[in-house]
């Protein structure tokens, strides 16, 4: 009778894993990139360089802000920036073989340099990001860099998870690096961590464009060890409250202070401001983040490199 009942357990136990349904996120399996060529300005050393982004596979020449194309949901942290007359570009995340023609991405912490005599001495330290929604170019500063970004996309579903495979390269120096662009770069202890992250937000516009939300999902993790590629990794989404939960208190509420943005209804990147949590609200937007990089911005381990594969949900 014992026998049977285990036997039943196992059956049901398999079913119940079987019927586990996962969502793909589009291109979220990083097979194709698009490849963009900027020229960075002579007075830099005029060097043409390589920028990649997450779409169909295609390729860009020209300083040319770039918007997502074939309907790609994937923002990358790389950019076209042109500060005080002075075009760079900056490269943290690429394409890289995983095995035979199947890709991965490549998100790496590394010192970005410009460098011209008595006009730009800047180091500024970027850490490889991917996440839904868009970079807004050409960048012309490091000042406020969440506003630089349109954070989210549209999602109306109620996932249980987010799903992914990931490697991580630690470096073995336990120090950071702090390089805003202002200023000789610090050296702070302690090594940085990759993060993924998702919010599940239900979001609404008041009659003067500002944008307002409650959380009513959240899953994150931090990756602070070397490892192998890990596959079918998932990250648990907690539906309502979490301030009580010391485990999770890292991924609290955004506040006015540190808020992501994202366009109003006419077009206007504003702060979205979450105003509290909602474990039966609709969602209308998520954000994923994925980075090498956990800590502030223009603070990271040089050297921490994150890989990610086959990002999707549980549903």
């Amino acid at each position: 009778m014992k026998r049977n009942y285990l036997i039943a357990l196992f059956i049901f136990c398999a079913l119940g894993l079987s019927a586990q349904t996962v969502e793909k996120i589009k291109f979220g399996d990083f097979n194709s990139w698009v490849t963009r060529v900027i020229s960075e300005s002579k007075v830099i050393g005029g060097a043409k360089k390589n920028v990649y982004e997450i779409g169909p596979t295609s390729n860009i020449t020209g300083n040319k802000a770039y918007v997502n194309a074939g309907g790609s949901p994937w923002g990358t942290s790389n950019v076209y920036a042109k500060v005080s007359g002075i075009t760079k570009a900056s490269n943290a995340v690429e394409p890289c073989v995983r095995k035979g023609s199947d890709l991965c991405a490549k998100l790496s912490s590394k010192i970005e340099q410009v460098k011209v005599l008595k006009v730009v001495n800047m180091d500024v330290m970027v850490a490889g990001s991917i996440f839904l929604g868009q970079m807004i170019e050409p960048v012309t500063s490091t000042k406020n860099p969440y506003g630089k970004m349109d954070m989210g996309v549209a999602y109306t579903k109620r996932p249980k998870a987010l799903v992914l495979d990931y490697r991580v390269d630690m470096p073995e120096k336990p120090t950071r690096t702090k390089a805003t662009g202002f200023g000789s770069p610090k050296t702070l202890s302690g090594h940085d961590n990759a993060v993924v992250f998702v919010y599940l937000q239900s979001r609404w516009e008041d009659a003067d464009g500002n944008l307002h939300a409650k959380r009513v999902g959240t899953g994150g993790e931090m990756f602070g060890h070397a490892s192998k590629w890990v596959n079918g990794h998932k990250i648990p989404i907690v539906y309502g409250d979490i301030s009580k939960r010391a485990d999770m208190k890292w991924l609290g509420l955004r506040s006015k202070a540190n808020s992501y943005y994202a366009r109003n209804s006419k077009n206007k990147l504003k702060p979205v401001i979450e105003e509290g949590y909602d474990a039966n609200a609709k969602p209308t937007h998520v954000i994923v983040m994925i980075s090498s990089g956990s800590g502030e911005p223009f603070v990271g381990t040089e050297g921490l490199n994150f890989y990610v594969d086959n990002v999707g949900f549980v549903l």
